[in-house]
């Protein structure tokens, strides 16, 4: 496969509205040229036999059972509040919002 030249840099870099200097132009060119033949190697060794996944692990969520269980109750849980409304902690206005 030819490798990508600073012509095809250059191209690029007008599509993405990149000014680039001369020099870069050459060193982008090897670079795009070492991407595009990573690329390629990988394909050549997927294979057909291969489903395409996320993770290479099976992934699986570990979740318990949605039980209630004792706990405080709203009074119980504001009984330390410094200030309440409505069954909450009640808290400076910071972000300027009604």
């Amino acid at each position: 496969m030819p490798g990508i030249t600073r012509e095809e840099v250059a191209h690029l870099a007008r599509l993405a509205r990149l000014e680039l200097k001369p020099e870069e132009l050459d060193h982008f060119a090897a670079q795009l040229d070492d991407i595009i033949g990573a690329v390629a190697r990988v394909s050549e060794v997927a294979d057909q036999d291969v489903p395409p996944t996320s993770h290479p692990l099976p992934l699986t969520n570990v979740m318990r059972q949605d039980e209630v269980r004792p706990s405080l109750t709203p009074e119980q849980a504001l009984s330390g509040a410094p200030a309440q409304e409505q069954q909450r902690f009640k808290v400076p206005q910071i972000l300027g919002e009604d």
